[in-house]
């Protein structure tokens, strides 16, 4: 009975969560307060730097959107090819590049939609297979459009695999994206109103996903199902201030190339 209880008490929690409270305005900002705003994305912790291409008409297969929303799936098999730079960059553009700076940088606008353009995720990836690169974990760093290297850890396919709850199928892609959340980038405009529509937001980067590598034949799947203190020491993100919020493994899938 007591169980019972417990389970009715969060159930009930966790749709009051869900439900508006922009009504409320009674809880005054940091914004509003003329704090200051927390940077528009991480800084890099690393001095070298890998550009990326920024012109993908060659790696995209479909551009015929009904095609594209007709045939988008989650995969969970994938061939064991190399992804290109290009590819990779286009995905990594698609989802979290920036395609323009507001007043003196004051916000963002980039490919997918996010409350109050404050966009406050991170991209990280574990490359196992793409050319040009070291097997290893990165960073992306969406204003320069480059990356950077975070680590090389042995055995990294177990770690991920350990980080997404022993899915070993997770990295057996090519690439396996990593969506970190900097909550004070929304904090800072909507306080206790900003964790609900980050999750909102993240799907929206997640959709892009599918879409981008249904277009350049490749899959993905999405995964909310992780170890939280696994991934974030795999990627090195201190668990409070930044950490995991979502993954999903990349990876050519079959047929997608012609024979």
């Amino acid at each position: 009975m007591e169980m019972e209880n417990a389970t009715e008490s969060w159930l009930k929690s966790n749709r009051t969560f869900m439900k508006s409270d922009f009504a409320d305005e009674d809880i005054e900002s940091d914004q509003e307060k003329k704090l200051p705003q927390p940077p528009l994305s991480k800084a890099a912790v690393r001095e070298e730097r890998i550009p990326l291409p920024k012109e993908y008409s060659e790696v995209i297969q479909t551009s015929d959107y009904l095609q594209l929303l007709g045939q988008r799936k989650s995969s969970r098999v994938f061939q064991q090819e190399a992804l290109t730079l290009t590819e990779l960059a286009f995905l990594l553009w698609s989802t979290q590049g920036v395609t323009g700076i507001r007043g003196s940088h004051y916000a963002t606008t980039r490919p997918v939609p996010s409350a109050g353009a404050r966009h406050p995720f991170e991209t990280y990836l574990a490359v196992f297979q793409v050319e040009g690169l070291e097997p290893g974990i990165y960073h992306y760093l969406p204003l320069e459009h480059e990356l950077e290297w975070i680590s090389h850890p042995e055995e990294l396919k177990e770690l991920v695999g350990v980080s997404l709850c022993d899915q070993t199928w997770a990295a057996k892609g090519a690439v396996t994206f990593y969506y970190t959340v900097v909550p004070y980038r929304s904090e800072w405009r909507y306080t206790v109103r900003s964790h609900r529509v980050m999750l909102m937001d993240v799907g929206h980067v997640m959709q892009n996903l599918y879409l981008s590598c249904h277009a350049i034949g490749c899959g993905t799947c999405a995964i909310a199902a992780f170890h939280q203190e696994e991934a974030d020491r795999l990627l090195q993100v201190d668990g409070e201030e930044e950490f995991v919020l979502y993954a999903a493994p990349v990876g050519r899938i079959k047929g997608s190339k012609e024979e």
